[in-house]
C-alpha cells in the first residue's frame, strides 16, 4: 500500500502492520500488570493536567466523575501506544532474524501464548 502525501511517497506494507499489530497484542497480554499500570499513570496525569484549567473549585468538582470516567477512557486507548511500539520493534527483528515469511506465523504463535499465560496468570490470582 501506498500513500502519497504532497512531496513524499511512503510505503506501507500490510504484513508488517499486522505483524507489528499481532506482537502488540501478545506483549499487551504477556505484560498486563504493565499495562495496568501504564492506564493509572496516564490516568492520574490527565486528573492532574486537566484541574488545572479549572479557576472554581464548585465547577471541577460538580463535572469530576464524568471527566475522571472520560480520562480513564482516553488512558486505556493510549496505553496501546507503547505495545504498538514494541510490538514494531519485535516483529522487525523476526523479520530480520527468521525472514518475512516467518514474523505473522510467530506473531501468532506469541498471541496465542501469552493469551494461555494471562489465563493462568489471573486463575491464579483468584484462587489466592
Amino acid at each position: 500500500m501506498s500513500i502519497d502525501l504532497i512531496v513524499f511517497s511512503v510505503t506501507i506494507d500490510p504484513s508488517a502492520i499486522a505483524g507489528a499489530c499481532l506482537w502488540a497484542l501478545a506483549l499487551y497480554l504477556g505484560f498486563s500488570p504493565i499495562g495496568d499500570w501504564v492506564i493509572e499513570q496516564l490516568s492520574r496525569w490527565f486528573n492532574y493536567a486537566e484541574r488545572s484549567l479549572y479557576s472554581s473549585i464548585e465547577e471541577f468538582e460538580r463535572t469530576r466523575a464524568a471527566r475522571e470516567a472520560q480520562n480513564a477512557f482516553y488512558a486505556s486507548i493510549l496505553s496501546i501506544l507503547p505495545f504498538l511500539g514494541a510490538g514494531a520493534l519485535c516483529n522487525f527483528g523476526v523479520e530480520a532474524g527468521l525472514g518475512k515469511s516467518w514474523a505473522i506465523s510467530v506473531g501468532i504463535l506469541a498471541c496465542m501464548g501469552c493469551g494461555i499465560y494471562e489465563l493462568g496468570r489471573r486463575d491464579g490470582q483468584k484462587s489466592d
